[in-house]
């Protein structure tokens, strides 16, 4: 029978469903509901002795309607008795590099992607860029399911690294997660947990249920018992452009052999007066 308990980094989970930091982890209220509806893991939104420093404004979100860190890592890792995974941010070239910086530093684990850096969009009557405080904006950080193709191509390329120069580190995908269908393509090109954040901001925590049913009714059709019977199986079938023209060629040369082979005569009973030249020359070396 299909399971979805799982252990990442020493922390058992019950499923590999995980809050991603962001308001639905704000405060102890919204991460005890979390658990209530089934949720494997939270992370909590920002963490300070000093709740004065926190400080949000209105309106911080805008709605899209449509069908060197490297360094404080190692601060935190000498004084963390708990596993620590860092968020790496999309907004590079290559996702690898502060990758790599973060595990060399460390870190148990990382995850990915943060929120891609936006702006929404301009008013045309007011000509204020948009979401507008005081007539005011800053650009902001893009995230729901337009962003999930960016992410599952920095999930593998992370993960790929991982394989080669950080083997037992972990990895936490995010990025347009609403179902387990989702959820179980970050699985599959190599992430240990799966992280929701904007998803239960728009249909609320009570979705880590669908969630769960999804993944395991994929699991189940699969045939995969455990989380790790299938996490990171699509990465192979990752290679270059050259290569899939080369793959290509092959197969095309392959074929047209085959057909060839298939028009020689192999009896006497098979020549035809119709085609008695073309199955000749197909005999000729």
């Amino acid at each position: 029978m299909s399971t979805l308990a799982t252990t990442v980094d020493g922390l058992k989970f019950a499923n590999p469903f995980v809050i991603g930091s962001g308001p639905p982890g704000t405060n102890v209220k919204v991460i005890k509901r979390a658990f209530h509806e089934g949720w494997g893991g939270v992370i909590a939104k920002t963490v300070s002795l000093d709740s004065s420093k926190v400080v949000n404004v209105s309106p911080r979100y805008g709605k899209l309607m449509a069908n060197d860190g490297k360094e404080v890592i190692g601060w935190v890792m000498a004084v963390s008795k708990i596993p620590v995974w860092a968020k790496m941010t999309p907004n590079v070239t290559h996702i690898e590099e502060p990758t790599a910086a973060a595990l060399r530093a460390g870190c148990h684990g990382v995850s990915a992607i943060n929120t891609i850096r936006s702006v929404m969009g301009v008013n045309l009557e007011t000509l204020r860029p948009e979401p507008s405080v005081e007539g005011y904006t800053t650009p902001g950080g893009y995230s729901s399911k337009a962003v999930k193709p960016i992410a599952l191509r920095m999930v593998m390329e992370i993960a790929q690294l991982i394989k080669k120069e950080f083997p037992g580190r972990t990895l936490s995908g995010l990025g347009g997660v609403e179902t387990g269908s989702d959820a179980a393509q970050f699985i599959l090109l190599g992430s240990d947990t799966v992280q929701v954040c904007t998803g239960v901001m728009k249909f609320g925590y009570g979705m880590a249920r669908d969630l769960c049913e999804g993944l395991l009714e994929f699991m189940e059709g699969k045939g995969f018992e455990t989380i790790d019977d299938f996490k990171g199986l699509s990465l192979p079938y990752f290679t270059t452009h050259a290569d899939l023209v080369s793959r290509q060629l092959a197969r095309k040369a392959d074929e047209a052999a085959a057909r060839e082979r298939a028009s020689m005569v192999k009896s006497d009973a098979e020549w035809d007066g119709d085609d008695f030249v073309k199955q000749s020359n197909a005999l000729s070396r």
